[in-house]
């Protein structure tokens, strides 16, 4: 089993209060993680689950075995019995594991029911950082990160994707609420595919669908609810310069992306017009990610002004402020870090931080040109100084 890095922040959250919940996309290893700390499991998606667990209530919650509660979102009726059980013995920690992989139905019954007595923890599907064999971290940018995916067994890729969205679109988001039919669901899916990268344009892609952006709008939350997609808010500060105000839109995982778009191997990633954006949207999740699994309080933006000055993500993390910008080439030039570096002043950033295909890295004190390896270790230096 992939060890996760995740796992010492779960039992130091479950060491510190009663309970916490794992909340992360469908079949990224949740349950794999949670049963490894053993205890109770039921999946309460499970009408016999339900039952077993009614039936057994009273005897678990004067035990002393982790309770394990999976798809918590689809019994909400769990909720008020978890706080009155939490309650009762207030002083104990480690009692319940949520998990769920519906965010907002989820979390609305938690800060409803169990605000102040749970640590909430993101998973994501495996990171570069989690994996041990070259092949596999190869393959990581290609098929994604979902243990199913291809990231094991490369065969499964991409139909395993296409086999995962088309559920999604069938079965969880209309269970969430998404009023749409499954085909409108997956015409805007694959529209958003296509706008991977790109400042977000609610009016225009309603256009296209015949659909307002109010609309639009709604719909895509529910796509984020589901860790499908992330839309990264722009930087606010005080600076001179006009922004871009609009967030960008970003493919949480690359292999649905890829699935998405058509691409079946290497080859046609490397010849597909969009390689640049789903290379930039794969580094952002991956340091981000890894930030989460390591328990780094952070906030992530990008930057944009009316005159063309860019910047991928702008990250502040342990009191530093790194502003990066991410290129897939192997040679970057003088040009990509002057620009950067006016970035980096309009932002008051810390450090600026170059990520591409280069074979030598090079830093100084306040300047690092390197590769996605180099960077991820930087990201987990930069997560121990912000948890010590």
């Amino acid at each position: 089993m992939i060890k996760r890095l995740a796992l010492p922040l779960l039992r130091s959250s479950l060491a510190h209060w009663p309970a916490a919940v794992i909340v992360g996309p469908r079949q990224c290893g949740k349950t794999t993680l949670a049963k490894s700390l053993g205890g109770e499991y039921f999946d309460l998606e499970q009408e016999r689950d339900r039952l077993r667990l009614d039936m057994q209530w009273d005897q678990l919650c004067e035990g002393r075995s982790l309770i394990i509660l999976d798809e918590a979102q689809s019994w909400p009726t769990i909720f008020p019995r978890l706080r009155g059980a939490i309650d009762a013995k207030r002083r104990r920690n480690g009692r319940f594991l949520l998990l769920g992989s519906i965010a907002p139905s989820l979390m609305t019954a938690v800060s409803e029911s169990l605000a102040g007595r749970m640590a909430v923890l993101e998973l994501t599907p495996f990171l570069m950082s989690e994996l041990a064999t070259k092949p596999m971290r190869e393959r990581s940018w290609l098929c994604g990160g979902f243990p199913d995916g291809g990231i094991q067994r490369p065969r499964a890729f991409p139909e395993w994707e296409s086999n995962y969205v088309r559920l999604l679109a069938e079965r969880d988001l209309p269970n969430l609420g998404l009023s749409c039919t499954p085909q409108t669901t997956m015409r805007l899916i694959r529209m958003l595919a296509l706008t991977n990268g790109q400042q977000w344009n609610a009016s225009e892609i309603g256009r296209s669908m015949g659909l307002s952006y109010q609309t639009i709008n709604s719909y895509t939350d529910f796509l984020e609810g589901i860790f499908l997609l992330r839309r990264l808010p722009v930087f606010h500060g005080n600076m001179r310069k006009r922004l871009v105000k609009a967030p960008k839109l970003l493919w949480r995982d690359s292999g649905i992306l890829h699935s998405l778009l058509g691409i079946e191997n290497g080859g046609s990633l490397l010849t597909h017009p969009a390689i640049g954006a789903s290379w930039q949207a794969f580094v952002i999740e991956q340091a981000l990610g890894l930030l989460n699994a390591l328990g780094a309080r952070h906030s992530a933006t990008h930057l944009r002004t009316s005159d063309g000055y860019e910047a991928d993500l702008v990250l502040d993390c342990a009191g530093e402020r790194w502003v990066i910008e991410i290129k897939l080439t192997s040679n970057p030039g003088a040009r990509a870090f002057d620009r950067l570096d006016i970035c980096g002043k309009l932002t008051t950033a810390t450090r600026h931080v170059l990520v591409s295909r280069v074979p030598t890295d090079s830093a100084s004190a306040t300047q690092l040109s390197c590769g996605l390896d180099r960077f991820l270790k930087e990201i987990t230096a930069l997560a121990k100084r912000a948890t010590q």
